[in-house]
């Protein structure tokens, strides 16, 4: 045997985003108020708007899916050459379009996926290595004109209650291949596709604790190990064809670092006047490590 020395991947998670409120309730009117704790309602709804910004900005790095592990209809038209170390992409046939930035290319001759960083026209494109924790560059090497290619998920694919469940099984192969655990993998639908989901008869509801799960914590059910919930926030966008559609997001537990680094709330007199005036703040932050993104997979469909 061989003596191995683990390595470990380090990144750098920015806290910079914030949610605040502040309001005032003065005294008279509370007295005179058929609500007996006006203040609490207003809290608690507070907490809500602050739980939609902190799932809206935690689903939006679903986009750091590791280049490879998106579903969809792929873009393969025309043949294409790639200039070595710059990763500039010359496409013969080819339709390219804005949309497709961030996406993950591959090309006849390439061991691996890389990510297309910019776009310059409908024939010229570039691509880097996936990463983010390291400066952008391209070591694929050179790849000769006319080579066949694929552009994943670079438009939506229809979905329907009957093939579903196949591409969520898609979805779990992607994880799967990627070594990641079976267990605390999640789903996450907004109410369009969850509509289609929920006449598939594969999805198992979560009949013993429905009113605490579904109504309480969004979750739907349970399928292929996954368990389900529906967001609003999950983010929609327009296909390489024009044709806009909805991005259902799978992955584990591990995928994403948060971090709530500042969370403080109080209660103060406001000078000169019979009131109090309750705030709170929370600063929060993310990030997806390199290392992680192949803990994350998307499906890109249309209804």
């Amino acid at each position: 045997m061989t003596v191995d020395v683990p390595s470990e991947s380090q990144g750098q998670l920015i806290v910079d985003q914030r949610k605040a409120y502040y309001f005032r309730i003065d005294d008279v009117l509370k007295f005179q108020s058929y609500v007996a704790n006006p203040e609490s309602g207003l809290i608690q709804n507070a907490g809500k708007v602050l739980a939609e910004e902190i799932d809206r900005f935690i689903l939006g790095h679903h986009t750091k899916v590791a280049a490879g592990q998106r579903i969809g209809t792929p873009y393969t038209t025309g043949t294409v050459a790639v200039t070595a170390n710059t990763g500039v992409v010359t496409g013969t046939g080819t339709t390219f379009t804005p949309s497709m930035v961030g996406l993950g290319f591959k090309a006849a001759g390439h061991t691996a996926w890389y990510r297309i960083k910019s776009y310059s026209s409908p024939t010229s494109i570039t691509i880097e290595d996936d990463k983010d924790d390291e400066p952008s560059a391209y070591t694929g090497g050179a790849i000769a004109s006319g080579s066949s290619y694929v552009i994943e998920a670079a438009n939506a694919v229809q979905i329907t209650s009957t093939n579903i469940y196949d591409m969520i099984l898609q979805l779990k192969q992607k994880l799967d291949e990627a070594k990641i655990p079976q267990t605390d993998r999640y789903l996450v639908i907004n109410s369009a596709v969850a509509r289609v989901l929920l006449k598939a008869t594969e999805l198992i509801p979560a009949v013993p604790t429905a009113y605490e799960n579904v109504v309480l914590k969004g979750i739907l059910g349970t399928i292929l190990g996954f368990k389900v919930y529906q967001n609003e926030q999950v983010r929609s966008s327009t296909g390489a064809d024009g044709a806009s559609g909805y991005w259902v997001l799978a992955g584990h537990k591990s995928a994403i670092c948060f971090a709530m680094a500042f969370t403080e709330s109080g209660v103060e007199d406001v000078p000169g006047q019979f009131a109090k005036a309750y705030k709170g703040l929370s600063v929060f932050g993310a990030k997806v490590l390199d290392e992680r993104r192949k803990a994350l997979a998307s499906l890109f469909c249309k209804l």
